[in-house]
């Protein structure tokens, strides 16, 4: 019934001629070619040559055709977690560039993660959220490298984090590894008190940890990875809002985080993208025909503060 009012609205408002093309355009775009132009950006010159990929909420056939393009087979060490989530089919999801880490990664730790919890406190993750796993760099420098997505309302965000660091204090095998962390925390500008997380909380927390990110210790609550709202014509009006209104009413938030050690790596360039090409359109919505997801592309690259020859990665 539902469906049958959408369609009576659009035949309403004007003519199949003219709104059907359109939503073939944008299910094509949106939908078909999803995964192939995720890949294509994956695959380009700006991103092929990265050490450490980290992806959220992606599915087991996204990792299959990933490993299936040769370029980027040839490149990556492509890891998901042991435990795929194959009803949702939302997974973090890690690449490993081979040339830095010959021997991809060494061992999955998300489980030590997930026991790390505070006991008696429930935290809001489903299976393929988190992926941690160790590795060592060509150097024989050893990693921890971690890659997560939190719930809509970023609650999971701070008791995660707070699991991974007391993951790695607690394991005598991982006292000298270095953590990089990617992750869509799901924080807000303008958050909910005790209904969403904070973003300059949640800076304040990663700081606490002996961490720094991409944007410093204290991360910019304007510096916006999302931009997106909803149209009346899908299932939850609640979160639908008027053309003119999809600034004021949409999720435009500071969301995405590259987090490291403050005493092993410090930031040299840093860049957004909703393009695909390394161009962030400010007050733009996205996802766009050209560019499928509704998260920003984060890029970072990091000196070691100890390499006396200033490696980077």
């Amino acid at each position: 019934i539902f469906d049958a009012i959408l369609v009576h609205i659009m035949n309403t408002v004007t003519t199949p001629d003219e709104w059907q093309g359109i939503k073939s355009n944008i299910v094509e775009n949106l939908n078909k070619k999803k995964v192939p132009r995720t890949l294509e950006i994956l695959e380009s010159s700006i991103y092929i040559g990265s050490d450490i990929i980290t992806l959220q909420e992606v599915s087991g056939s996204f990792i299959d055709q990933a490993k299936s393009r040769p370029s980027l087979d040839q490149a990556f060490h492509i890891i998901g977690p042991e435990n795929m989530d194959s009803v949702r089919d939302q997974n973090s999801v890690i690449f490993l560039r081979k040339e830095t880490f010959p021997g991809g990664a060494s061992a999955e730790i998300t489980s030590l993660v997930e026991s790390s919890f505070e006991q008696g406190v429930t935290v809001p993750v489903a299976k393929g959220d988190i992926l941690a796993i160790t590795t060592t760099d060509r150097d024989g420098v050893p990693f921890v490298i971690a890659s997560f997505h939190g719930d809509t309302n970023g609650l999971a965000t701070k008791p995660v984090l707070t699991a991974t660091m007391k993951a790695i204090s607690s394991d005598s095998n991982l006292a000298n590894h270095k953590l990089i962390f990617g992750l869509d925390a799901n924080t807000y500008e303008k958050a909910k008190p005790g209904k969403q997380q904070d973003v300059m909380d949640f800076g304040k927390h990663y700081v606490s940890h002996g961490l720094s990110s991409c944007w410093g210790d204290v991360p910019d609550p304007q510096n916006y990875t999302t931009y997106n709202s909803r149209t009346y014509l899908q299932p939850q009006l609640n979160k639908a809002c008027k053309k003119s209104d999809k600034r004021s009413n949409g999720d435009v938030n500071p969301k995405d985080f590259i987090l490291f050690g403050k005493d092993d790596f410090e930031v040299e360039s840093l860049w957004k993208d909703n393009t695909g090409d390394k161009v962030y359109l400010e007050d733009t919505a996205f996802p766009t025909l050209s560019f499928p997801s509704d998260h920003g592309i984060l890029a970072t690259v990091l000196v070691a503060k100890s390499s006396a020859t200033g490696d980077e990665l």
